[in-house]
């Protein structure tokens, strides 16, 4: 049953923002459809139902698929060829996505599907939009799409539910079949007429939901690092100069210029940066340092990314397309994902660096030559290593990151005899954005613990940050408690990693992120 405080998100001809598939993949919203949406789905519908009364040839209504797009069928063959579609393209494989991924991927196909120039029945928007409010999760495995000629083996999943096929989880967790989902519903499977089941295959969803969820993992630790690095300063009694307004205005990059100032209103009040404004250091590392023209690189590219993703979101990407005004229908290639990969390989690039300039300044946190700190920040050292392979599993979480980034966009393997000569490969690129947010949450969330320990270790003088930073210094400490000597950390490492993705940050940090400033992104 779907909570009555959930807010609706209607589906309409204004594009859904950034804000609004945040919210989504949060599982915050109901749906509707707009009923300003229905002739256009109605006249697409009637545009293929006219192209198969008139008996002409058209690929994807009355013709087999790829390769074999120049075979005619048979009228009274139409209905089992689009069911043999979706039961021959259900050929996915791995581990399921996420329940918050596959809303996502319902709501980008539900969006395409309304747009009109699919040739659907409104029906199968409307039980697309049943099923999510109900908070029934159709069974996608993950793997099994090259990004190109759409998602098909994934939404071929989706669209098993839709017939009565496959499987679905329950909101209570309960698995079920897709005939027992729709019925959960007050539906029977559908018998699928022209078109409709190669609309619910072809399409770029499943990437596009991948790489939003990535998107948003991104956001998330982005401004997690942003605060582990202001922590960071303080701790090693870093400058502040670094990031005075000036300096970054000269330069014009405008994430370069947002960290910056996000950095120093993080900072605002701090009694530990006035107290060692003498004290002769003349420059901290580039960790330090340079976190504004890093990071700001970082999120002008999760800007840039955010900008692709949601107009991808918003689009129709089915193939064919019906033009209503014409009466055509007309082959084209919406299909291709390389927008999306292209844009997930971005998400990837800033991810990788996020953990990269992080995992330096835990080093810089435990070299005592550049800290000033006790060595591995912890007392009786020899005795205790302290922190010195926590800095281990982060180096080598940052390695692996590097890895992954490697763009999975410059790959491609044809597939259908070759008529598919060219592929994406974006299901990939998006898919393991989540692999390397989680690395970097890890990452982010011991540079967090060391900078805390650091804190606390030079706490003799008394002196406190910024307000900001002591409540976050604090919230730290209601998860890890100051390391007196040597102890089993890895409940430690993995309560940061959860304070690393949740993001339960101040507003100074989250207005720079795509999807939660005052201009949240649109199509």
């Amino acid at each position: 049953m779907t909570k009555p405080s959930l807010s609706t998100l209607t589906l309409a001809s204004q594009p859904l923002g950034l804000a609004d598939l945040r919210r989504v993949h949060a599982g915050a919203v109901r749906l509707a459809l707009a009923d300003e949406l229905i002739p256009a789905l109605d006249r697409a519908h009637q545009t293929v139902h006219d192209i198969v009364a008139g008996g002409e040839v058209v690929y994807g209504i009355n013709t087999g698929f790829g390769k074999l797009a120049s075979t005619r069928i048979g009228n009274d063959h139409l209905a089992e060829l689009q069911r043999n579609l979706v039961l021959s393209h259900s050929v996915g494989t791995g581990a399921l996505l996420s329940s918050a991924v596959v809303r996502l991927v319902i709501v980008a196909k539900a969006m395409s599907l309304a747009r009109g120039y699919s040739g659907v029945r409104p029906a199968l928007v409307h039980a697309l939009i049943a099923l999510f409010n109900a908070g029934i999760t159709p069974a996608i495995p993950a793997k099994g799409s090259v990004g190109a000629s759409g998602d098909l083996a994934p939404l071929a999943h989706l669209a098993c539910v839709l017939i009565g096929e496959g499987q679905a989880t329950m909101a209570d967790g309960r698995v079920i079949s897709g005939a027992e989902a729709m019925r959960s519903i007050g539906l029977e499977p559908f018998v699928l007429g022209p078109k409709e089941g190669l609309a619910l295959l072809n399409g770029t969803q499943v990437s596009t939901g991948l790489a939003l969820a990535g998107l948003f993992g991104a956001e998330n630790v982005f401004a997690s690092a942003l605060m582990s690095g202001a922590l960071s300063l303080e701790a090693i009694q870093g400058s502040i100069k670094p990031f005075d307004a000036r300096i970054h205005a000269a330069r014009g990059q405008p994430g370069q210029i947002a960290v910056a100032a996000a950095v120093r209103e993080l900072l605002e009040g701090s009694e530990i940066v006035p107290s060692h404004a003498d004290c002769g250091r003349v420059q901290d590392p580039y960790s330090i340092r340079c976190i504004p023209q890093v990071m700001g690189a970082c999120l002008d590219n999760l800007a840039h990314a955010a900008r692709v993703l949601v107009i991808e979101a918003n689009a129709a990407s089915d193939n064919p397309l019906v033009f209503t005004d014409t009466g055509e229908v007309i082959s084209g290639g919406n299909f291709h994902a390389e927008p999306v990969a292209f844009a997930a390989d971005i998400i990837a690039l800033a991810v990788s660096e996020i953990g990269a300039i992080s995992e330096r300044r835990i080093a810089l946190l435990l070299d005592t030559g550049l800290s000033g700190l006790p060595p591995f920040l912890v007392h009786d050292g020899g005795l205790n290593s302290g922190f010195m392979i926590a800095q281990v599993t982060a180096a080598a979480l940052a390695s692996e990151n590097k890895s992954l980034a490697h763009p999975a966009s410059v790959d491609s393997l044809p597939t259908s005899a070759n008529q598919e000569d060219h592929v994406s490969m974006a299901t990939f690129a998006a898919r393991r954005l989540g692999d390397m947010v989680d690395n970097t949450a890890v990452v982010v969330g011991i540079e967090a613990m060391c900078a805390a320990q650091g804190i606390e270790l030079k706490r003799g003088g008394g002196l406190k940050s910024s307000p900001l930073v002591e409540a976050e210094f604090a919230r730290i400490r209601t998860q890890v408690a100051f390391l007196e000597r040597d102890r089993y950390l890895a409940p430690d490492i993995e309560a940061m990693r959860q304070w690393a993705l949740a993001a339960d940050l101040p507003s100074a940090l989250l207005a720079c992120l795509p999807s939660h400033s005052s201009n949240a992104i649109a199509a």
